[in-house]
């Protein structure tokens, strides 16, 4: 099977450089016409130029491929309709949203100032939130698209100093989940991609040994699979050093213990019951907790 995107139109957030600018490369090396948006700040989310998203388009066009740039913050939602509506008049449509814009404000919980944990928040969150929004009645309308949401390590399994950054992409993911099941009879697939890169965001994290491994352009093959039109849906891919891995929210097959006065003992003594992960499943909606509930209480009567 071939990835290519003739004739499909992009749109990726934070293209300027690290991780979007390599996701907006490739998507016009492969045939797509893509909007680079990027605000310009700085790793914190301050400042702004639009000289960051003008040179990566300026890379597209010299290399034959079809590129604008877009300068709008991701936490104004009128411009986000703007950018969108910049696409639609530039080539008529939008066939894929990579939601990657995203800053960093990492302290201790005990440290952070609510302000910055609600800025990460607003960026990452609220960020995706507006272009899936904007894109999404486009995509009903035409029967066809593709978003991806950029989840991390950091929301799926938690990271030290990063409560407000883990919340946000942990949050990403619940909005991919219900996303994917109200898109699915439009042909619209929604799925998050946990990268592992060294990029500005990221550089100081990684020995200088494996810098080079986990250049982001090695998670680039995982959003291609996920943009394309045969891309799965309601899938967390991981991603690095070009190593691919899936993560899953799972239920437990639990146990029965009942309301009974002395349930909180009881669950007390059978936890390992309740937590033993053989069995499990990955459900299909929430209402696979319920429908599991009714099943162990019915198997107590």
């Amino acid at each position: 099977m071939t990835v290519q995107f003739k004739g499909r139109v992009a749109i990726v957030t934070g293209a300027g450089g690290g991780l979007g600018r390599q996701h907006a490369l490739a998507l016009a090396v492969r045939g797509a016409k893509v909007l680079v948006n990027d605000l310009g700040g700085a790793v914190d989310g301050s400042g702004g130029s639009a000289t960051a998203a003008q040179a990566v388009v300026d890379e597209i066009r010299a290399a034959g491929g079809q590129a604008i740039a877009n300068g709008a913050s991701v936490t104004d939602f009128a411009a986000v309709q703007a950018m969108v509506g910049q696409a639609v008049d530039a080539w008529g449509r939008v066939d894929i949203l990579v939601n990657n814009a995203g800053i960093l404000r990492d302290k201790s919980f005990s440290k952070m100032e609510l302000a910055d944990f609600r800025l990460v928040l607003e960026v990452h969150l609220m960020g995706a939130v507006h272009c899936s929004k904007a894109v999404w009645p486009l995509m009903i309308e035409q029967k066809y698209g593709r978003i991806l949401m950029t989840t991390s390590s950091s929301g799926l399994f938690g990271n030290f100093g990063q409560s407000n950054y883990g919340a946000a992409k942990m949050a990403l993911v619940g909005l991919m989940q219900t996303l994917s099941l109200e898109g699915e009879k439009h042909n619209i697939r929604v799925n998050c991609l946990a990268p592992t890169a060294a990029t500005r965001m990221t550089e100081d994290l990684f020995p200088g040994d494996m810098l080079s491994a986990f250049g982001p352009q090695a998670v680039v093959p995982a959003m291609l699979v996920l943009a394309s039109e045969e891309a799965l849906t309601r899938a967390v891919l991981c991603a690095g050093a070009g190593g691919f891995e899936a993560a899953h929210i799972t239920l437990t097959q639990g146990a029965f213990i009942g309301t009974g006065p002395l349930a909180p003992e009881q669950l007390a003594a059978g936890l390992a019951e309740v937590t033993d992960r053989s069995g499990e499943i990955v459900p299909g909606s929430g209402a696979a907790q319920g429908t599991n509930e009714m099943r162990l209480a019915r198997g107590a009567q």
